[in-house]
C-alpha cells in the first residue's frame, strides 16, 4: 500500500513456560466483556480466534473447576484450526493439559486445577450437548445454526465461574444471516475486529505494517468482489447480482449424520455420479454425488487442489471410492488427455459436459429452492472436502465449492445484462456442479448411462431417469 511503511519484527523473547500475548483493541474488549453472548467478526488476519483462545485459557486458569467448550460445527474441521492455535501459540509448551491424546484424538484438555476444556464437533450432539459448561467458544460461527447456538447457549449453567457465556470468532457472511440478525436485535453483541488489533500484522508503536503484515494485506487486497469485502473490510455483504440467491448454508450445507439421520443418504447404497473440472494452476475440482431414494443430490466428497496431474489426483479417487461401485456417469470437462487418463487409470467411461455459459445453472437453482416437504433437493457435506489446498488458503481464494456459491455472479460488463452468462473467475466447481446436475435433471431424461446398467428396482425408484435406449 503506497505511503505506508513497513517495519521488521523478531520473533518475542519467551521461555519454555511462558507464551506471550498482549490483547489490543477488540480482543481486549472481548476480554472484559461478561455478557451472555459475544461475537467477535472481522476481516481475515485480526486474531479473532487467538483472542478467543486466549480469554478460555485465562479462565481456565482462573476459576479451578471451570468447564469449558471449544466448537465448531464438525469435530474434523477443529483440529488444524482451533486445536493448533490453541496448542502452538495459547496454552505454554509445558503445561500440564497438553498431556496426553494427540490433537486428533483429543477429547479434552484436563488443568491441574480440575477446571477441564472439552474439543468436540456440533455434529457430535450427544458427547457435546450432554455436558454443561461456564465458558463455549465457537468458531467460525456461521457455519453453524441458530438451533445449534441456542442448544449451547442452554448448556451454560455449571456455575463456577461469576458469569456465563457463549464466545464466538467470524469472518464476515451475507447480511442476511441469522448470527448478524442477532447481533442486529440485541441478542448477542457484535464486536467488530480489525487488522489494527493484531500486533502480528500491525505495529502499535509505529503506527504501520509489520513486514509479515504488509505481505498478508497484500494478498487481501489483491481479492475482488464479495470476498475483498469480507476478508479486506469485514463487511457483512452480499454479491451483487449473485447466480444462486437460494442457497442456504443452513440449509443446504449438512454433516453426514445429518445426510443419514434426516435424509437417506449412504455410499454404500446411493446411485452415485462423478463430474471433473480439469485443472493444473487453476484447481482439479472432483466432485462425487450421491442421490437418495427420493432424488435428492449430496456433493459427498469433494477434490479442489492446484499442481496436481491428473494421474495423481485419479490415485487419491481409486483409494476413496475403492469399496463401492463404479458411478453411473462420470461428466467432464473437455480435456481429451484428462479424459483419456481418467478412463484408463480409473476404468470408466466420461461423458463430456454440455459447456454453455448457462447450461445447468436452472437445474441447480431449482433443487437449491426448499421443495414441498420444506427441504432442498440439492445438498453439500460440511466435510466433503478432501484435502485443504494450502496454496489456495495461503492466497485466500476458494478452496472449496462452498466458497464459490456465495460469491459466483452474473457478469453485467461490456453491455451484457443479468442472467446473460456468470463471471468467468472462481468457477471451477460450480462448473462441475451445474454439469452434473444439468446432465442428471435435463439431458439424462433420454436415458444416457455410461457406467453401470440401472436394474429394474433402480427404474422404479427415480423412473424420472428414464431407460437406456441401447447399451
Amino acid at each position: 500500500m503506497p505511503g505506508i511503511e513497513v517495519v521488521a519484527e523478531s520473533p518475542p523473547a519467551m521461555d519454555d513456560t511462558v507464551r506471550g500475548y498482549e490483547p489490543y483493541g477488540a480482543a481486549l474488549e472481548l476480554f472484559y466483556d461478561r455478557g451472555p453472548e459475544v461475537l467477535l467478526s472481522g476481516p481475515a488476519g485480526t486474531g479473532k480466534s487467538r483472542a478467543c483462545l486466549e480469554k478460555l485459557f485465562l479462565l481456565a486458569e482462573q476459576y479451578p473447576g471451570m468447564r469449558g467448550l471449544i466448537a465448531r460445527k464438525t469435530r474434523r474441521s477443529i483440529t488444524e484450526s482451533a486445536l493448533v492455535t490453541w496448542e502452538e501459540k495459547v496454552v505454554p509448551p509445558n503445561h500440564p493439559c497438553l498431556r496426553g491424546a494427540t490433537r486428533n484424538n483429543r477429547a479434552s484438555y484436563k488443568f491441574p486445577n480440575k477446571s477441564e476444556i472439552i474439543v468436540g464437533g456440533l455434529d457430535d450432539p450427544i458427547k457435546i450437548r450432554s455436558t454443561e459448561y461456564d465458558v463455549v467458544y465457537v468458531q467460525e460461527a456461521i457455519e453453524c445454526d441458530e438451533d445449534d447456538w441456542e442448544e449451547l447457549s442452554g448448556r451454560l449453567r455449571n456455575g463456577k465461574m461469576p458469569y456465563e457465556q457463549i464466545i464466538a470468532d467470524t469472518n464476515p457472511s451475507h447480511p442476511r444471516h441469522w448470527l448478524k440478525k442477532r447481533c442486529d436485535a440485541g441478542k448477542c453483541h457484535l464486536i467488530e475486529s480489525r487488522h489494527e488489533d493484531n500486533p502480528m500484522v500491525w505495529d502499535r508503536r509505529g503506527k504501520r505494517f509489520t513486514t509479515a503484515g504488509k505481505r498478508y494485506i497484500d494478498k487481501l487486497d489483491a481479492l475482488t468482489g464479495v470476498r475483498k469485502l469480507r476478508l479486506r473490510k469485514g463487511l457483512w455483504v452480499q454479491a451483487e447480482g449473485i447466480v444462486y440467491d437460494d442457497w442456504d448454508p443452513s440449509k443446504n450445507l449438512i454433516t453426514m449424520a445429518q445426510a443419514k439421520d434426516q435424509y437417506r443418504f449412504d455410499p454404500a447404497k446411493c446411485k452415485s455420479y462423478w463430474d471433473i473440472d480439469f485443472g493444473y494452476t487453476n484447481p482439479f475440482c472432483w466432485q462425487w454425488w450421491l442421490e437418495d431414494p427420493d432424488g435428492r443430490l449430496l456433493l459427498y466428497k469433494e477434490i479442489y487442489h492446484t499442481r496436481r496431474l491428473v494421474e495423481t489426483h485419479c490415485e487419491t479417487i481409486r483409494e476413496l471410492t475403492k469399496p463401492f461401485s463404479k458411478p453411473l456417469a462420470v461428466i467432464c470437462d473437455h480435456d481429451a488427455e484428462g479424459r483419456a487418463t481418467v478412463e484408463k487409470k480409473l476404468g470408466v467411461v466420461t461423458t463430456a459436459a454440455i459447456k454453455g455459459d448457462n447450461f445447468g445453472i436452472q437445474e441447480v437453482a431449482s433443487r437449491l429452492k426448499p421443495a414441498a416437504d420444506n427441504r432442498p433437493r440439492l445438498l453439500v457435506n460440511r466435510d466433503c472436502l478432501v484435502e485443504v489446498d494450502a496454496a489456495l488458503a495461503e492466497a485466500k481464494k476458494p478452496t472449496c465449492s462452498t466458497e464459490e456459491i456465495e460469491a459466483w455472479s452474473w457478469d453485467t460488463g461490456h453491455g451484457m445484462k443479468k442472467g446473460d452468462r456468470p463471471v468467468k473467475k472462481d468457477d471451477h466447481g460450480m462448473d462441475g456442479m451445474r454439469y452434473l446436475v444439468g446432465w442428471r435433471d435435463r439431458e439424462n431424461n433420454e436415458g444416457v448411462w455410461t457406467n453401470t446398467k440401472p436394474t429394474a428396482k433402480d427404474h422404479q425408484a427415480s423412473p424420472s431417469l428414464g431407460m437406456p435406449k441401447e447399451w
